[in-house]
């Protein structure tokens, strides 16, 4: 074959199979049997063979790049992607509506609202040319590589615009969700939460060739920008990106007035359990564009569209019994154990009921039917009893640890019933497992297993005795290599130089969390917090009465105090040396909400205290600033309620 006839070919393969791709995943009207399509794209694969040059990089043989890695680096979007400001029931609608019908809207769509992850796709004189991650909104990550195995997106689009750039929500079907989770399972691996988790770690994997396994698709439903033609409408717009090959979101409406509305969400929330795939609200938004340019935005959302959130999904079980499971301070916690339901995609067995008052004022009992859900979507939790099985009883949670036998007591300040024996073997556990933890002394390799195989074989009592295991210890253990056991003891010898509030954190005082850095910024030393007075304590900004409390008593525990002494001993470090580089952001209260573009949350609240602010985790009137991320929740919804100023992680940093 010549050269020209080749170029000839190619093109005919390329427009044939793009097409084929089109009316299969984008119109579900397939128009090639797989052989045919198979035979096609080999003959387009054997043609670039023995014709390099003529193979380019949106050319279907191409939707899985290789073996080439991503690098993810980041893109700046000159379009914000913004998210949505949610709303709950239909005065919320009916208020919204009030509000843009006096700005002049008279045109409302209304659309499924995908759970899944937003990306950007961008085309020049109709190709492909990059996709990237959503991000804090103005940066994102490159995916181009992994967004091209997805066959509903366009690698060209019908015409040649000069530019457009069209935001899409990326989601797993249900099927595929089923499929990838029936295969990590039987590998072993740990199953993903629901359907959006599955899609998030799909859509960054380094290796794209494993994205294409995943079975991902797309819906679009916005024009973030373009240049070569205009839009009076948002519908308009719709339209536009179908006949360019995208696969649009599904049925959206259009609607006039707020009963049409408020009659379309309702069609949307009655279908949700049956589509295929899943949603988690509905979006309602001005038709017009020019009247949302006049209309406008906030920092964080447009002010043009709202975002209504369906009540979580309720299923009716029956409960079998009632679990007591008993934690590193003793708490004795209530787990109902119920049949299986599906809620939100995924499976549920098992609910914390929290504590006695929880299940006294629900009456909740072994043998109820009960109704349970999960909160946002996302926290398995008992909603009610509907009725009680014949001859039940009501549940009390006992009076006796289920595993050492000893009294278990009711504390004074919370609901909370704790075993009194602090060398109960759950709590030391539990104990020993949060020490290790990443949070914590961060000592790599120390798993439950392992925790449990060393206090099974009596080699620890105490987190101290850690640091008296040596190589025979380990290799005692079954399956437990020399090699292995070298790496564990190097990471428990490392932590010995870990930093004081680290320890602090490890030494599971109740409460204390992320506030040890502030106990070590006032007293320096571990000396220092063991001899502070209650009032000391609770001068400390951010700590009240009740959490100096804790600490104060912490502190003077008989048993504690033996384990710092040993510790001591033992050679790790107890002093505090502040990290704090400034007074920049002094007197100033943050909390952190969703997940940052480059910042971990420990590291933003860490540079957060070394430059004199401070964090917490609750939004308050006292709050000064919110620092919000990708998937921004309902801290992010009351900081936008209250007035409080919100910041992307690019502000943040341009403030210290």
């Amino acid at each position: 074959m010549e050269i020209n006839e080749a170029k000839k070919r190619v093109s005919e393969l390329t427009e044939i199979l793009e097409k084929a791709n089109h009316n299969y995943y984008d119109l579900d009207s397939p128009t090639l049997e797989d052989d045919e399509y198979d035979a096609y794209m080999r003959e387009l694969r054997a043609i670039e063979q023995e014709y390099p040059e003529l193979k380019s990089e949106n050319s279907p043989s191409q939707r899985v790049g290789g073996s080439a890695l991503n690098t993810f680096e980041k893109v700046d979007h000159a379009v914000q992607m913004a998210s949505l400001q949610d709303v709950f029931g239909a005065d919320e609608v009916r208020a919204f509506f009030e509000r843009m019908s006096e700005a002049g809207a008279v045109e409302f769509t209304v659309e499924p609202k995908i759970d899944g992850l937003s990306v950007s796709l961008e085309y020049e004189n109709g190709i492909f040319v990059r996709g990237s991650t959503r991000g804090d909104g103005f940066i994102g990550e490159n995916i181009t590589a992994n967004l091209k195995t997805i066959r509903s997106i366009p690698l060209k689009l019908t015409e040649e615009i000069p530019f457009l750039e069209v935001r899409g929500e990326v989601y797993m079907p249900k099927e595929s969700f089923g499929k990838l989770c029936e295969l990590q399972e039987k590998n072993g691996e740990p199953l993903p939460k629901n359907p959006r988790n599955a899609a998030a770690g799909s859509l960054r994997q380094k290796d794209s060739r494993i994205t294409a396994e995943r079975g991902l698709d797309i819906f679009c439903f916005n024009v973030q920008q373009a240049r070569g033609i205009e839009f009076k409408t948002h519908s308009e717009s719709l339209e536009y990106l179908k006949k360019q090959g995208f696969r649009i979101i599904p049925d959206y409406r259009v609607c006039k007035t707020v009963d049409e509305i408020l009659s379309r969400i309702s069609e949307i929330g009655k279908m949700r359990i049956s589509l295929p795939f899943d949603i988690d609200g509905a979006v309602v938004k001005v038709n017009d564009l020019a009247l949302r340019a006049e209309i406008g935005s906030t920092a964080k959302t447009p002010k043009w569209a709202v975002a209504f959130k369906y009540p979580p999904e309720e299923k009716e079980t029956t409960l079998n019994s009632i679990e007591i499971n008993v934690g590193r301070t003793g708490a004795l916690t209530p787990v109902a154990v119920f049949d299986t339901v599906q809620l939100a995609g995924t499976s549920v067995s098992r609910a914390v009921l929290h504590n006695q008052d929880y299940i006294s004022e629900k009456d909740i009992r072994v043998g109820d039917r009960i109704i349970v859900r999960k909160a946002g979507d996302i926290i398995p939790e008992v909603v009610k009893s509907v009725s009680h099985a014949e001859n039940s009883e009501r549940f009390y949670i006992p009076s006796v640890c289920p595993v050492c036998g000893a009294e278990a007591v009711r504390d004074e300040d919370d609901a909370v019933i704790r075993c009194s024996n602090f060398n109960c073997p759950a709590q030391i556990l539990h104990s020993i497992e949060h020490f290790a933890s990443r949070s914590a002394m961060n000592i790599d390799g120390l798993g439950e297993a392992i925790v449990e195989q060393l206090l099974n074989a009596g080699l620890v009592k105490t987190v101290a005795d850690l640091y008296t295991l040596d190589i025979q210890d380990l290799t005692s253990l079954e399956r437990f290599g020399r090699k292995s056991a070298e790496n564990l003891l190097s990471a428990i010898e490392g932590s010995k130089q870990n930093e004081l509030p680290r320890l602090i954190y490890a030494l599971g005082i109740r409460g204390i969390g992320g506030r040890a850095t502030l106990l070590c910024e006032k007293f320096g030393d571990i000396d220092g917090i063991m001899s502070a007075s209650e009032e000391e304590i609770s001068s400390i900004d951010g700590f009240g009465e009740v959490l100096a409390k804790s600490v104060y008593t912490a502190m003077r525990e008989p048993h504690r105090i033996e384990l710092i002494n040993r510790l001591k001993e033992l050679g790790l470090n107890m002093k505090y040396e502040s990290k704090k580089k400034s007074d920049k952001l002094s007197g100033l209260t943050f909390v952190i909400t969703g997940t940052l573009p480059t910042l971990k949350r420990d590291q933003a609240k860490e540079l957060i205290e070394q430059n004199g602010g401070k964090c917490s985790g609750s939004v308050s009137k006292k709050t000064n600033y919110v620092l919000a991320g990708e998937e921004a929740g309902s801290k992010l919804t009351k900081a936008n309620e209250l007035g409080i100023t919100v910041i992307t992680e690019e502000q943040f940093l341009k403030m210290i």
